[in-house]
């Protein structure tokens, strides 16, 4: 049985439509990444991370302490916290995520940022405190009033801070703005380009050779929705490494569990484990390309003597970059 699905997608909506972000989070815990990287504030370019590398710790976090209720008598109290949370935030007292993990998160930012510079993006800007939370999840699970609320308020945003570009770090956020966000808003006409693909155009010399076999894991969103498949394959051979194709690869991939874990969590664990069993029948070192997958992942991983980290840490040590 899953979590009670109208409170819980109700406090999720709330927070977004009053606190903007499904998880609110602090000045600090959003922008903190950035810190020592030089970023400008702002620009025509700007680096977009809509909040998903930031929010991961403390949403799988929020996912444990929720699925303790999965099943449970007390889950039918979920409305009373539902109608608490639109005065208190309480996904607050919930959403305290492992710190280490926020610094690998938030280090895997760094990474992206430097692989652009050596990449010779040099004009890269960053909104800091201005940049809002795409609403991916809320769409994804059809809470669509909220969602284009959020999508007018993000493209007010960007409008009056003449963002022209963005290049985004994950697929949600690259499907919203980029697919979603202009059959809402008719005048959204912001250029959006993923890291990826910006890597790939400006075709960056390795510094240092790889030689190893890394098993790829796609993004669903990336190769479904944006076509995306070659980039990612593309910028790891160049770099020396041996791409190994799973079962389900490319547009056939299967999912890693994710965004499901919010409403089923049981669920998402066990796709994930189908999923994990599938990329270690073909190696030990996964490269995942979305924060959701990776959390997902490096859970369904424990024990398997699997490696799962985030394409973006395999690029950095091949293309290297300075702060």
């Amino acid at each position: 049985m899953p979590l009670p699905i109208e409170p819980v997608l109700g406090v999720l909506a709330d927070n977004l439509e009053r606190r903007k972000s499904v998880l609110p989070l602090s000045r600090r815990s959003a922008t903190g990444w950035a810190a020592g990287l030089g970023l400008p504030k702002g620009g025509e370019t700007v680096i977009y991370t809509g909040h998903m590398y930031q929010i991961m710790p403390a949403l799988m976090s929020l996912e444990k302490v929720t699925s303790v209720f999965e099943d449970h008598w007390m889950a039918k109290f979920f409305g009373v916290g539902r109608m608490t949370n639109k005065y208190v935030n309480l996904s607050w007292f919930a959403r305290r995520g492992d710190s280490m993990e926020q610094r690998a998160y938030d280090a895997r930012l760094g990474h992206i940022v430097r692989l652009l510079r050596a990449a010779g993006v040099n004009d890269l800007g960053y909104l800091y405190g201005r940049e809002l939370y795409a609403g991916a999840l809320i769409h994804d699970l059809g809470v669509d009033d909220v969602f284009e609320h959020q999508a007018h308020r993000l493209h007010e945003m960007l409008r009056k801070r003449g963002v022209k570009r963005v290049i985004t770090v994950d697929p949600h956020t690259t499907d919203m703005l980029r697919n979603v966000y202009p059959r809402l808003v008719p005048e959204f006409a912001v250029e959006v380009k993923s890291y990826l693909e910006v890597l790939a155009e400006q075709k960056p010399e390795p510094r240092k050779k790889l030689e190893s076999d890394i098993v790829i894991h796609d993004s669903c969103i990336y190769a479904r929705y944006l076509g995306m498949v070659d980039e990612p394959r593309w910028l790891l051979e160049r770099a020396g490494a041996t791409v190994r194709e799973p079962e389900y690869s490319g547009r056939l991939t299967f999912c890693c569990g994710g965004p499901a874990e919010s409403l089923f969590p049981q669920r998402a664990r066990e796709i994930a484990g189908k999923r994990m069993e599938q990329l270690a029948r073909t190696g030990d070192d996964v490269a995942a390309m979305c924060p959701i997958c990776l959390a997902n992942l490096r859970n369904a991983a424990e024990g398997r003597g699997v490696t799962v980290r985030d394409i973006s840490e395999y690029l950095i040590e091949a293309y290297g970059g300075s702060s």
